[in-house]
């Protein structure tokens, strides 16, 4: 499995000096900068559409503006994906519209819809979630609506019916699964994921309560190097095994 770490964090110089090597997950909404810098430095790198960070901003998500981004790096030989452009808590219609939107403009330059990664959210139906598993090779999870709280026994419900339709009669999956911010121990070993992100460790270095004692690392870099190979040291489960959720009781919530 794929461990993709978000940036930025630390600032830029850590950034820089932690990532060497590592494989980064980038977003839209934070400008040119952090993706020059992985791109550089990292192993590989995945681009995050930048819709929550935008709409926890209160700014419009422009296509257009995606796209002519994402023509500037969709050759790059370390990108190893892209996600399709969604709407935060905007319902299945809502996020069909923009998808349908950005395949308009997409379709004008040659191998842009190669590295393209649509996002089934979890509030959206599992007619959705097959659909998308028929049109493409790689399907990014995301915690949404009802089952916004990752590792809840509701989404672990929702995650269980999610899971019958991606995998076959052996839970091996059918397609390349992503898990948006699902870098944790308690999920990737027991979901069957290619790749997860995280931003784990840029909402943890900077709170030095949290790393007190004798051997507390003295820098923020190596903070996050430490984290960084905890994190690396996750791997996912080969196949998926129901973890047997009582269905009646958990329809009651």
């Amino acid at each position: 499995m794929l461990h993709y770490h978000g940036l930025p964090f630390g600032g830029g110089q850590i950034s820089h000096l932690a990532m060497q090597g590592k494989h980064a997950f980038v977003s839209f909404a934070t400008g040119l900068s952090h993706i020059e810098m992985a791109a550089d430095i990292c192993q590989s790198f995945a681009i995050d559409n930048g819709a929550f960070s935008l709409w926890k901003s209160g700014k419009k998500y422009d296509v257009e503006q995606y796209v002519d981004f994402l023509l500037r790096w969709h050759r790059h030989p370390a990108l190893d994906f892209y996600l399709l452009p969604d709407v935060i808590d905007g319902g299945e219609d809502a996020n069909q519209k923009i998808r349908s939107k950005f395949y308009a403009l997409a379709q004008y330059h040659d191998g842009l819809m190669n590295l393209a990664v649509p996002v089934w959210h979890m509030d959206e139906s599992l007619d959705a979630l097959q659909a998308f598993m028929v049109t493409n090779k790689k399907i990014a999870l995301g915690s949404a609506g009802d089952y916004a709280k990752i590792g809840t026994d509701k989404w672990w419900y929702r995650m269980s019916e999610a899971m019958e339709v991606l995998c076959d009669a052996e839970g091996r999956p059918k397609c390349k699964l992503h898990g948006l911010r699902m870098l944790d121990r308690k999920i990737t070993s027991r979901l069957p994921l290619s790749s997860a992100d995280s931003t784990n460790v840029g909402r943890n270095i900077g709170i030095d309560k949290a790393w007190s004692g004798t051997y507390s690392p003295a820098s923020k870099k190596t903070r996050a190097i430490v984290m960084m190979e905890r994190i690396e040291q996750q791997s996912s489960a080969a196949i998926w095994t129901d973890v047997g959720y009582d269905k009646q009781n958990l329809e009651l919530f």
